[in-house]
């Protein structure tokens, strides 16, 4: 109750200053097409990756089976034994730490004549989304001695009702490791199943790697992408995906830090760690939320091409989280982090005769993926973040020097870190600094020109994580409504106007799963069957996929438009389609009606294509019931000459596009 009053007291607060006056008088918007201001750059606007909220296991990598290695902290975490085990030690979890040092713990089953009486059941995250009528991928490692077994493979529905099955026979495998593989139909659709095994047959089975997956994955890859969710960010065609975050590169400490070697190769090499928001929120504690690296940097660029963006890597500089641990390695042990930023660029660039080129051909990928831009820590600060970006920009640069580094700025936009960081980056000449911002709506309404004063030359800006907080930023309570997209769209044009200044942008956190998220708010929100974007997605797509590639003014009384009568806007030629593109948010409770004046053009088409995204409810959102509430409408609008009457709604960001003859 609180919260909303707050939020309640700031609307009023936001109406009487924007609409001090009832009426907005009839004004001119002035579009100057023949006067190029800045180039937007191919990766104007992008997407940020966090493992977060289940963003990767139980969220886009679709393995369906939670502790498939037995590597959570309890071993046992999302099985449960099904029956009544005749001894102590039927179902026992061993440690071949020596042996296997990635994956070390295994489940081995003794049987004393079991007749499809002792098994296993698996929950899933949150449950397993089965779909009617798909195919589904079971496999397992296993290692037998001497008497067959007879596997019994069930999926079992929130009903309780069996919607899938297979049976498996295993043979003797002496002391090898092997993997079976069988498939199978699903009967019905169910949001929450889980997964039984039962045994039949005596003796012991070693077993590891129980994996289940949809065969409807992103480009129907085996143990891949959930298609769905991938969708929805190559809809945005954004020009960059940076990855994998965050927070989680740095970890709570220095042994959870994210090291890429160790996420590329054989599903079962790669290291298990905890996530660090595994109990990094207070108030939404997760447990069970580990990192497996099914989702590893291979994946991560092959993403990137996928959905045509550039892939930006961010790696830990030698420096755990500053609000955790703030451990830090010693710049004398600093070398293996630099190596392992040298090494990632051969195995993105390098052709196939170098040891990591040879090693990404190895997976898969002959050809490079032609790594641009690189990312040096996540939200680190200070003296020590300074002297250690030295190091890493010293022996990058000198090996690679075409390779545009990002450094951070901190946590905020402003303050004394921040002030510290920004003054120097750019005497070190900085390529890119990330600047982040989470604050509430009435800060990015007051922001939009925050880099009209920026120096044109040198260092570029990446709005590298910004979301509107609709209460207050770490607060369980933010919600995704109309209010934070609208003034994320008001800011969105200052970004754009400014692209000499500001090169990239992204909103952060990406995706959030609706039974297992640790931070709001959130683009886009899935549980484990649907997806749905929210008002902010929507404008974030929008701007993406109208950006343009060239800045020209637009004013009003030969004024930039950055809030005068609540008004917001932006114009670019977009010179592969040969269209004008103008962007105007209305942040007032009221319908304005203004016109459009081209100049700088000789003739347009009779009609433009117009789209509005609007509501008249600041708190709208939008849901699994209803994931179109606010969403994009599209229509002509008539242009005589090259004047155009426009309307705009109350509460509305509206996009025109003009063909120019």
């Amino acid at each position: 109750m609180i919260a909303m009053n707050r939020i309640n007291h700031f609307v009023c607060y936001l109406i009487l200053i924007l609409n001090s006056s009832s009426v907005f008088a009839q004004k001119t918007f002035v579009v100057k097409a023949n006067e190029i201001k800045a180039s937007i750059q191919p990766t104007m606007w992008g997407v940020f990756f966090e493992d977060i909220n289940l963003g990767a296991d139980g969220g886009i990598y679709a393995e369906l089976v939670k502790n498939r290695s037995f590597e959570f902290k309890k071993p046992m975490m999302g099985w449960r034994v099904l029956g009544i085990t005749k001894t102590e030690g039927d179902f026992q979890v061993l440690n071949r730490q020596d042996a296997n040092t990635a994956n070390p713990r295994y489940l081995q089953v003794t049987l004393d004549h079991a007749t499809h009486d002792l098994g296993l059941t698996n929950e899933g995250f949150r449950g397993m989304g089965i779909k009617k009528d798909l195919r589904y991928d079971f496999s397992f490692m296993y290692r037998q001695r001497a008497s067959d077994i007879k596997i019994y493979i069930e999926l079992v529905s929130s009903k309780g009702e069996t919607i899938g099955k297979t049976i498996i026979q295993t043979t003797d495998t002496g002391n090898n490791w092997e993997k079976l593989k069988a498939s199978f139909i699903a009967s019905e659709t169910d949001l929450k199943s889980h997964l039984n095994i039962w045994f039949e047959g005596n003796g012991s089975i070693d077993l590891d790697m129980i994996s289940l997956f949809p065969t409807d994955t992103w480009k129907n890859r085996p143990g891949g992408m959930r298609a769905d969710m991938i969708q929805m960010l190559a809809d945005m065609k954004p020009g960059f995906i940076r990855f994998p975050g965050g927070c989680i590169v740095e970890g709570y400490d220095l042994s959870q830090r994210y090291q890429w070697k160790k996420t590329i190769g054989p599903i079962e090499e790669r290291q298990l760690i905890i996530n660090r928001w595994n109990t990094e929120i207070v108030n939404r504690p997760t447990l069970d939320y580990f990192q497996t690296f099914g989702l590893g940097f291979f994946e991560y660029f092959q993403l990137a091409e996928d959905i045509g963006a550039e892939p930006l890597p961010i790696l830990n500089c030698g420096m755990a989280c500053q609000f955790n641990s703030s451990e830090l390695v010693p710049l004398e042990g600093l070398d293996p982090y630099v190596k392992d930023a040298i090494d990632l660029i051969e195995f993105a660039n390098a052709d196939t005769t170098t040891y990591w080129g040879k090693i990404r051909a190895s997976l898969g990928h002959a050809a490079p993926f032609h790594l641009k831009m690189l990312g040096i820590g996540n939200e680190n600060w200070g003296p020590q973040y300074v002297e250690r970006l030295q190091i890493f920009t010293k022996a990058i640069k000198a090996k690679y020097p075409d390779i545009k580094l990002v450094y951070s700025s901190g946590t905020d936009a402003d303050g004394e870190r921040f002030n510290y960081l920004n003054t120097t980056l750019r005497k070190m000449n900085a390529d890119i600094i990330d600047e982040h911002y989470y604050r509430r709506p009435e800060w990015f309404l007051a922001n939009a020109k925050r880099y009209d004063n920026y120096p044109k030359n040198g260092s570029k800006v990446f709005g590298g994580e910004y979301a509107a907080q609709s209460d207050h930023t770490v607060s369980i309570n933010n919600k995704n409504t109309w209010l934070t997209a609208l003034s994320e769209a008001a800011f969105m044009t200052g970004l754009e106007r400014n692209a000499d200044v500001v090169s990239m942008a992204s909103y952060a956190p990406l995706f959030a799963h609706a039974d297992g998220w640790q931070w709001t708010p959130d683009l886009i929100w899935v549980n484990n069957l649907q997806s749905y974007g929210t008002p902010d997605y929507y404008v974030q797509k929008l701007f993406s996929t109208n950006k343009g590639t060239k800045v020209v003014p637009i004013t009003i009384n030969n004024e930039t438009v950055t809030g005068q009568d609540s008004l917001y806007a932006t114009a670019a030629i977009d010179e592969a389609e040969n269209d004008v593109v103008i962007k105007i948010v209305n942040a007032s409770e009221k319908q304005q009606n203004h016109s459009i004046s081209l100049e700088g053009i000789n003739s347009v088409a009779a009609k433009g294509k117009l789209i509005v995204l609007k509501s008249d409810q600041l708190y709208s959102v939008n849901s699994f019931e209803h994931p179109q509430n606010i969403a994009p409408q599209e229509s002509e609008i008539d242009i005589k000459g090259k004047k155009i009457q426009l309307n705009l709604s109350p509460y509305s960001f509206s996009i025109l596009r003009i063909k120019m003859k």
